[in-house]
């Protein structure tokens, strides 16, 4: 069953695209824009990572940690982050077990073995405020997304 707002958010720790551990509790007292996209080296999701990187201070100023979220591996999260030229934005390897923070948060699409385009706010007391999914060429309104987190 997919999550849902007023969820309590599922616990995780996965690493990012440096290898570095990353679990949500790290962020507790911000809010977590968790934006999920299917695969790295695609054109729809690196222009969803690079409008996180580009908006990472309009999210800072709203008290919120943007972590992009998808299957690929460490390193391959790393190589493409070095050539979208993302520094800031942590980006998450859920690689291992394959798709499992993706699979207990319901977004895990199970055919195509990625999880779904999605975008979940998580308060800073750890309940989701936001779920969005998009169809997979879709890209999520970064604009949107904001002005959602500026109420």
């Amino acid at each position: 069953m997919a999550i849902t707002v007023g969820d309590r958010v599922p616990a995780f720790t996965l690493k990012d695209n440096r290898g570095k551990e990353v679990s949500l509790i790290d962020f507790m007292g911000k809010r977590v824009l968790l934006s999920w996209h299917p695969l790295a080296w695609t054109g729809v999701c690196s222009q969803q990572m690079k409008a996180l990187e580009a908006h990472k201070d309009a999210l800072a100023a709203l008290n919120t940690v943007a972590l992009g979220i998808s299957v690929d591996s460490v390193p391959c999260k790393n190589a493409w982050a070095k050539e979208l030229k993302i520094v800031e934005t942590r980006l998450l390897s859920d690689f291992w077990p394959h798709g499992g923070v993706a699979q207990r948060y319901g977004i895990f699409r199970e055919k195509e073995g990625f999880s779904e385009r999605s975008t979940i706010v998580v308060d800073e007391s750890g309940t989701v405020t936001w779920v969005k999914l998009y169809d997979i060429p879709q890209l999520p309104d970064i604009e949107q997304i904001i002005a959602f987190l500026g109420k």
